[in-house]
Order: structure tokens, then sequence, then C-alpha cells
């Protein structure tokens, strides 16, 4: 189904939108080139991303419907008949996803040695081994709960595993009751526990690496948790829950505490969605009633009932064969691993393109400034980071040599409030200032700046990205940084940092563009100046890679560019509002997306400006919120090399012949096939062959070995 019957003649639906990303990734999933644990890894990102959409996103439209809020959407569709499509499409995926997963993978990894074994596939060793297993280590964990039908039962947390069970009480059995009468049915519930690895490895006489779940050996052993009862029906079940609650922005002193709260508030909010078994039966019904949830919200899947967590598959040790090659993350050559990155950095701008150059420059540079006694001060923003993080690592050493370090973390980065509040107070415990964010704004931008003695001046290092400085998803995002020196950006970042942190008015910048107060203007007027330029017989061009693309003044001035003549292409990612190619309003634009190994995330822009280009990186996407309501920014790409690297990541994104699909005026996306006698491109395989290219040669200067001199011999 295309977006094309659910929309007006100018917008698609940002939801509708959304889910056709969706099929793109799955339709990663079905191709048959794609390695089988790489497809794996494809299903379980649906699975996640659906979970985020319907805790977020859909959470949103049934409180409009419960609300009676009606106000049309630029889309032009009511909350209800969104609502409807939105399931419809969603089980179709759904139904799409379990096909591949069931009828291709599952077997296709058998076929390869990694086989999932189902109750009664077990191999007696297994069973054996299993049994022991449950007795030591899974029984002592499990909480069986009583659960009254017709009686809602909030404490089911959200996105767990549980195994409902329909009991019944045997006739000689002594009963421990809870007011119940002795006799009739009664409903069980047990959660799977979190604190158990979900994959079980099992000992394999064949020399296969089989594995068991553990939800099966939790409902294969389940009897031992009811003694005087029998099981008489069981099933699987999951529920996902409202997640898109603000937080009391008032609340000053205790603002922390009031994050926490909504964070734990989560956990057991309104139900949106529950997955059941396929054949749950009468259970179906009955669970419905006691998450409080309407029929047409329960899906019905085959098991395993939750992909997501089967992504530890695809970094198994081996099976080479299931996964892409292996990509290095190459060494930039503008930074020599032999001269200190204050040397380098002082001679020209440095532009990096993640993953296929490394990230290690930007913890390279956050350490060096913790140790080096010359920095004075070091800043910077963090919105999500990994779990063991290099980078806070580097700021609690810089912090505990006495340098003025400051952090803003923004603990309101949604599904990330709980690890960036434990950042927060370690940071805080180490002597770092730390700024708990904005109130009624998060900020989103990726700004770092050191500020550093040199001789009888001080000078700043400035870093500046579209991603966050996370070193784990800087090897699977791609993302583009700039490092400068130059003292008009740098100073600008200072100014920057000061109004985020103190008390200061929003300020006037040149270099750089700070939303929420000037960034959505500014693109504005880029666009209309390329249509003014058209309109006066000037070749006009526009280049955008985004991820989303959602704000309907940005749409409206592109769609007015399209009509004054200028060239518009469009590298969308995900959502994407604008309806391209039509008669009269865009015929001049083109949408593509691209969804490959890498997780698309880069924002650059790219003006023509009459001949005179203007190129700009971004923290923010063409959306109300990034525009609106988040702390942005956008920032030159002045360097006549760096410019000319942005440019050619733009231009080989639209080459992409082999990952990328355009977007009809009909909604629909269409893949992109090699033009006829062409050779298809792969856009992300043609970036990291020249990140190679590029890359200082890791010769005999760079090797860690010994030369070995031996007594020569006669032949």
């Amino acid at each position: 189904m295309s977006t094309s019957d659910v929309r007006s003649p100018q917008y698609f639906n940002r939801e509708l939108s959304w889910l056709e990303f969706n099929a793109r990734v799955l339709s990663q999933a079905l191709r048959r080139d794609v390695p089988l644990l790489e497809r794996l890894r494809f299903l379980c990102i649906v699975t996640t991303n659906f979970d985020e959409f319907f805790m977020v996103r859909v959470a949103a439209v049934k409180r409009q419907i419960e609300a009676g809020d009606y106000v049309q959407c630029p889309s032009g569709i009511a909350p209800s008949a969104l609502l409807a499509r939105i399931l419809g499409r969603t089980r179709n995926l759904v139904t799409r996803k379990y096909r591949c997963l069931l009828e291709e993978i599952v077997p296709g990894l058998a076929d390869a040695g990694l086989v999932l074994r189902r109750p009664g596939d077990y191999s007696p060793t297994q069973s054996s081994f299993l049994k022991k297993l449950y007795q030591e280590e899974i029984f002592p964990v499990l909480t069986p709960v009583r659960a009254a039908v017709g009686h809602p039962m909030p404490y089911v947390t959200n996105l767990r595993l549980h195994a409902a069970f329909v009991l019944e009480p045997q006739a000689d059995a002594d009963m421990v009751s809870a007011g119940e009468e002795e006799s009739g049915e009664y409903l069980a519930i047990v959660q799977i526990p979190k604190s158990l690895e979900r994959i079980i490895y099992l000992p394999d006489e064949a020399g296969s690496v089989s594995f068991a779940l553990l939800e099966d050996v939790v409902v294969q052993h389940a009897a031992s948790l009811f003694p005087g009862y029998t099981v008489l029906e069981h099933c699987l079940f999951r529920v996902t829950r409202d997640a898109d609650m603000g937080v009391d922005e008032e609340r000053d002193e205790d603002f922390v505490e009031a994050m926490e709260q909504i964070v734990a508030h989560r956990a057991f909010s309104t139900a949106v969605r529950l997955s059941v078994s396929l054949g749950a039966g009468r259970l179906r019904k009955m669970l419905g009633e006691v998450v409080g949830i309407d029929e047409g919200e329960i899906f019905d899947k085959a098991e395993p009932l939750d992909i997501g967590e089967l992504a530890g598959l695809a970094a198994i040790p081996g099976f080479e064969q299931l996964k892409y090659p292996r990509w290095q993350n190459y060494d930039s050559p503008d930074l020599p691993v032999d001269e200190p990155l204050w040397d380098s950095l002082r001679k020209r701008d440095i532009a990096l393109y993640h993953p296929f150059e490394s990230f290690e420059p930007v913890i390279r540079l956050l350490r060096d400034a913790s140790r080096d006694p010359a920095v004075l001060a070091i800043k910077m923003t963090l919105y999500r980071t990994s779990g063991d993080s290099p980078v806070v690592q580097a700021l609690e050493q810089a912090a505990a040599s006495g340098k003025q370090v400051m952090v803003l973390v923004e603990i309101k980065a949604r599904f990330d409030e709980e690890r960036n509040i434990s950042w927060a107070e370690r940071l805080e415990r180490a002597g770092v200032i730390v700024v708990y964010g904005i109130a009624r704004l998060k900020v989103h931008a990726k700004a770092l700046l050191i500020v550093r003695r040199e001789q009888n001046s001080v000078r700043r290092y400035v870093h500046l990205g579209t991603g966050n400085y996370n070193d784990g998803t800087a090897r699977l995002y791609t993302d583009f940084g700039l490092l400068t020196t130059r003292p008009a950006i740098a100073y600008e970042v200072g100014l920057f940092f000061n109004a985020i942190t103190g008390y200061s008015a929003i300020p006037s910048l040149n270099e750089l563009v700070m939303a929420p107060a000037g960034l959505k203007g500014r693109l504005l007027q880029l666009i209309e100046r390329e249509a003014l330029r058209s309109r006066s017989g000037i070749a006009a061009r526009i280049l955008a890679k985004l991820n989303s693309l959602a704000d309907p003044d940005i749409v409206e001035a592109l769609y007015r560019a399209s009509q004054a003549g200028v060239e518009i292409r469009l590298n969308v990612r995900g959502i994407c509002m604008l309806v391209p190619g039509v008669t009269g309003m865009s015929e001049r634009i083109t949408v593509v997306s691209i969804v490959d190994r890498y997780l698309e995330h880069a924002r650059l822009f790219y003006f023509h400006n009459g001949g005179a280009p203007e190129v700009y990186a971004s923290s923010a996407d063409w959306m109300p919120r990034n525009l609106e309501r988040r702390v942005e920014l956008l920032f030159p790409v002045v360097d006549a090399d760096a410019k000319s690297r942005a440019m050619s990541v733009l231009e080989i994104a639209f080459a992409d012949s082999t990952n990328a699909h355009q977007l009809e005026p009909d909604g629909s996306y269409r893949p992109v096939s090699p033009k006829r006698g062409s050779q298809p491109v792969r856009s992300q395989l043609v970036l990291q062959e020249q990140a190679r290219d590029r890359a200082p040669d890791a010769g005999a200067a760079n090797r860690k070995e010994f030369e070995v001199r031996r007594k020569a011999t006669d032949t």
C-alpha cells in the first residue's frame, strides 16, 4: 500500500511515510544477495523500530482520538482514520517479516550450521542440559503472578516478554488461595526475566551450533511453577506502552528526580499494542482485558515473539560467510599518527566521514586534551554516548588534572534518560561542571570546544558533527565531522556554550546558525536565494542529505523553488512528507532513500549560489521538532578540501543504484536500477574504497614487529 490514498495533494502523511521507511529496511532482509545474519539483523532493526514507533507516534495518535482532537494535520487525514491505516500497514509488514524469518532465514541458518532448536526438537543430551539449567538457574528467578480476568494488570512491564497460563486445580490438591474459589480456571502470568540470557547455546553432537530460547524452556517446564494445578493452555505475549510523556519543565532543583519518575512510569503506562503468540485461543481475549487494550490493537505473531533480541546472533564468532565482509575504519591521511593533533589542526580544517574514516581522532583529541598541561578548558555537549564511553573517561581525567570541564548532558534524550542521568552524576563526582539541559528544549547540537594556551595566546580547537559522541554508533552510522581552529567559528562556538550553560540571550552569530532562533529562517533564506537566481536566468541547484523531511514551511519553500526552475535533489533516509515529481508543483524535485549496512545519518546541504557553492552540515533534520523545539547547529564547510569531500559524499549518494529507492508521486518507492550500459553503484562501498585509498600507508614504519637477523645459507 502506498501513502497516496491518505494524503492531500501537497503532503504525504508523516506516520505512513515512516512505515514505508521500515518497509525499505524490511526489503533488505528479503534480499537473497544479503548474507543471512545481516538479513536477520535487518529484521531486528524493523522490530525495534516498530517498538519505538508504537511507544511514541501511535501513542500520540491514540491520545488525539481519546481527546476528540480532530485537527487536520498537513496530510489531511483524521487521527481515527490514520490509526486504522497504521494498524493495517503494520500487520502487512509483520506478516512479511515472519514469513522471511521462518521460511528463509531460520532454515538457511540451520543449513549453515546455526540451528534454532524448539521444544520437541531437543536431543536427549540437550533436554537433559536444559532441565538441569532450568532447575539450577532459571526456576529460582521466575515469579508466577495471579491475574484476575476482567481486571487491568498494569504491572505487566513495557516490552518485556511474558508467558500466560490457564490453570485448573487438581482435584486432590491442597490449595493456597488468595480469595479465589477452589474450583474453576485461573490465569497466571510469568515474566521472562531480562537478567538471564535469552539465547541458550546447547551441546550439539552433530557439530552444529545449536541454541534454544529462554521462553521455550520456561514454558516447557511450567508445571513446576504451579504445583497442584494443571496447565490447560499457554501463550507468550508482549505489551507496548505509551512512552511519549513529558516532564514538568517548571521543576528546578528536582528536575532530575522528575525525569527519573518519567522513566519509571514508562514501564507501566497505558498499553498501545499487545502481541500474542499465534493460536493463543481464548488467552488472546483474556490478555486483552488484563492489559486494557482494544481488539484491533492485538497482533497475532508467530514465535519467536520478540525478534529484536535475536540481534546478538549476528555477532556470533565464526560464520563469517553469513555476514558482510569486514570493512575497516581507516585513519585520515590528514592526521598523521606521528604528529600532534594540535599541529595538524593548526594547518587546516579536517573533514571526517564516519565510519569509513575512524572516529578515533575525536577520542584522541579528548584524551590528548585531558593530559596536556597547556589545555585550560574543555566544553562539550553529550546527547547519547556508549556504555563504556571513552569520551566520559577522558572528561573525568581532564577534571581530575585540574582543567575546567563543562558538559551539557541532555537527560531528555528519549530512551537514554536513565543512562544520561547516570553519566551526569558520574561526571559531577569527578569534578565536571554538568548542565542537565535547557528547560522546554532539547539540546541536540554536537559540539566540542577545547581551549589551549600556546606561547603568548590562547587558541580554540573545535569539533562539530552530525552524529553523537558515541564511539559505538560511530562504527555503524554514517556521519560528517569537522575539526577546525578557524577563529570566527571557534569564537562563535564559545558563544554557543555560554548561551546554553548560563544566563545569556541567544547570541547573534554569523558563521554558525542556531535553532530554534535562526536555523529555520536561514534555510528558508538559502532556498529562496536559489529560487531568485533561477528566476533571473542563473543556474540554481540544491542538494540535501538528511534523515527526515517533515517541516511544512521547508516543503513549501522547496515547492516554490522547483516552480522557479531550481534543480533539487534530496537524499532522505526516512520520513518524507514532500511529494516529488508533480507537474506544476515539484517536477524538478527528486527524492531518493538509501538503506544499506550502515545507517545513513549525516545531514549535508549544498546550495549552488550562482557558481560560488556553499556547503553546510548540521545536527538538525528538516522537521518542526528540530527547527523549533531543539537547540541545533548548522555550520559551514569552508575549507576547499573539506568542502570537496562533502560535495563528493552528496554526489555519490545520488549515484547509488544498488541500495537506493526513489520516491514516486503516488507515495511508492521504486528501487533504483543502473542505467543501461553502466555498472551498479553501491554508494557505501564507493565511500569505503575511497577511505581505503586515502588512508596513510600502514607499512613498515607503523608495524610493531621485530626484524629478525638470520645467518645466510647456501642455496
